[in-house]
């Protein structure tokens, strides 16, 4: 893909990749968004009116 360098190791295995933000930007975005809403799914959940409360 254009705009986009995979880092190997010494044996050929990618381990990073590095892309153009000004390319991929929007894209980055919604990755890592999926990311961190991966990353919370079990954490603990509370209703909108018991965070309203908490926060009055």
């Amino acid at each position: 893909m254009k705009s986009i360098q995979f880092v190997v190791d010494e044996t050929g295995e990618k381990t990073a990749v590095i892309i153009d933000l000004a390319e991929w930007g929007e894209v980055w975005e919604d990755f890592y968004d999926i990311l961190v809403s991966k990353s919370r799914k079990d954490e603990s959940v509370i209703s909108w009116e018991e965070l309203k409360a908490e926060r009055e």
